[in-house]
């Protein structure tokens, strides 16, 4: 890296971000045929790359799906996607419920959430590749049905109006109307129910990861199984509107180890995407972000980091029907029904001072029987009879500031976009969150659904986006 000589008040066309004319590389053909190389170089990533992501979970293929369908011309942008697990075997993408729902108190992901059921339920009019057969999402159509007790029904009650005012179809529903609809649940505790009566439900998270990644590879989106290991930037230095003196960083080069070597290969770009979910906060510390003076705008780092969630499935002869919601309980306890079967998924959101060891993807099996069971057994009692028959660990990007997605550009490294943070609904976002980030690479600016609000300088500013509806 090296430090430039540029003083700039910020904001004065330091932030730009425009992206910037790669040089092309020059194609030599030998006379007399087709020029052949000594060996294979299809699996290294390229030399250059006017974007890289980092991360090829569902938000960085969709971040590339957008990328290439908003492009002016078809191949004006040269795509590549760097992911450390190939298999995807530690993915957040596949190991989540694959659960989505209108059911917030922001507008802001309502809105994400209304675009995304609609990509959902269109599918393959987005991502049809010819003579590819067409993908089947399994999109289970089923409400939410949040519960709440007396000290939470204000709260529901505003959330619903909101949810209503943003073009969701969600109803309310007394204890008594409760009990008519579901007579399996126990209603002791109960004030207030909220119910969705359409575009809810679960659907598959590997399809929808397969789905696009088949797709942008049929657009020209090269992927590169690697690890990003160093980024190379020159910096400038500028002054902020309100006398702070900050250095500016533009990255050139992102290095990318290779799995099982000790080599890296250089990748110039124009432009990075931090979209690697649990695993962010540390590329962007690569970054720089966050390296400077406590309370600053330099010092403010990027406040993701890596959590683990039990989900638990079992069986219970006796449990709920076919037209079972997904119920979440005022307790934090959830679950929903999976396939035809008397079989169940479901878990509980655990507190901070709960919160599993992310060290590795072992299940706790007490968690279980001392926090997901009793509140279950309680609002279920069918559920008294349950036996576990699998279970699984998995991790999701925590935004320990508002636990709400980070959305767009850093304002001190000013060619990294983030697209994390997401909390555990980043899955059911994703189709919407690519297309913002997307627009805001290509065009300056958010288009289709104003996402400001989730902007990295709210950490500096100590603005929160205050959702009530975290799961």
């Amino acid at each position: 890296a090296h430090d430039g000589k540029t003083v700039g008040r910020l904001g004065e066309g330091n932030q730009n971000g425009k992206l910037s004319e790669i040089k092309k590389k020059i194609q030599s053909v030998l006379p007399g045929g087709a020029w052949n190389p000594l060996y294979n170089t299809s699996h290294l990533p390229p030399e250059h790359s006017d974007v890289v992501i980092v991360g090829g979970g569902v938000i960085g293929l969709s971040v590339a799906y957008w990328l290439k369908r908003l492009e002016k011309r078809r191949g004006a942008i040269r795509v590549l996607v760097v992911e450390r697990d190939h298999t995807y075997s530690r993915a957040s993408t596949v190991l989540s419920v694959g659960g989505i729902r209108q059911q917030f108190s922001v507008p802001e992901n309502i809105q994400l959430s209304l675009f995304s059921i609609e990509f959902l339920r269109n599918i393959n009019e987005y991502l049809a590749v010819v003579d590819d057969p067409p993908l089947d999402i399994q999109f289970n159509p089923a409400g939410y049905l949040l519960l709440a007790s007396e000290k939470g029904a204000a709260v529901m009650e505003s959330n619903v109006k909101v949810q209503r005012q943003e073009g969701a179809k969600v109803c309310l529903m007394s204890p008594e109307q409760l009990r008519n609809k579901f007579p399996w649940i126990n209603t002791e505790g109960v004030a207030l129910a909220s119910y969705g009566m359409e575009h809810e439900g679960w659907f598959d998270p590997w399809c929808l990861l397969q789905g696009l990644r088949r797709k942008v590879q049929s657009m020209g989106v090269l992927f590169c199984h690697g690890e990003v290991t160093r980024f190379v930037s020159s910096s400038s230095h500028a002054v902020t509107t309100s006398g702070e003196e900050v250095t500016l960083k533009r990255i050139h080069e992102v290095h990318v180890k290779r799995d099982h070597s000790l080599e890296y290969q250089p990748v110039e770009c124009a432009i990075v995407i931090n979209a690697a979910g649990a695993w962010s906060g540390q590329i962007a510390e690569l970054a720089g972000v966050g390296k400077g003076p406590p309370g600053t705008l330099q010092g403010t780092r990027l406040p993701v980091e890596l959590r683990k969630r039990y989900v638990y499935f079992w069986h219970c002869p006796q449990g709920p029907g076919l037209e079972t919601p997904f119920v979440i309980d005022a307790s934090g306890a959830y679950f929903r029904r999976e396939g035809l079967g008397n079989n169940y998924l479901g878990g509980c959101s655990p507190t901070e001072e709960e919160e599993p060891d992310p060290g590795n993807l072992e299940v706790d099996h007490d968690f279980f029987q001392n926090k997901v069971w009793p509140p279950l057994a309680q609002r279920v009692p069918a559920f008294e009879t349950l036996k576990v028959r699998n279970a699984w660990a998995g991790y999701y990007d925590y935004n320990t500031f508002d636990q709400n997605g980070v959305v767009g550009p850093h304002p001190l490294v000013v060619n990294m976009y983030f697209a994390t943070g997401f909390s555990g609904h980043g899955l059911q976002q994703a189709p919407a969150v690519g297309r913002a980030v997307a627009e805001m690479v290509l065009d300056g600016h958010f288009q289709t659904i104003n996402l400001s609000p989730f902007l990295f300088n709210r950490f500096y500013l100590g603005v929160k986006v205050q959702e009530h509806n975290i799961i």
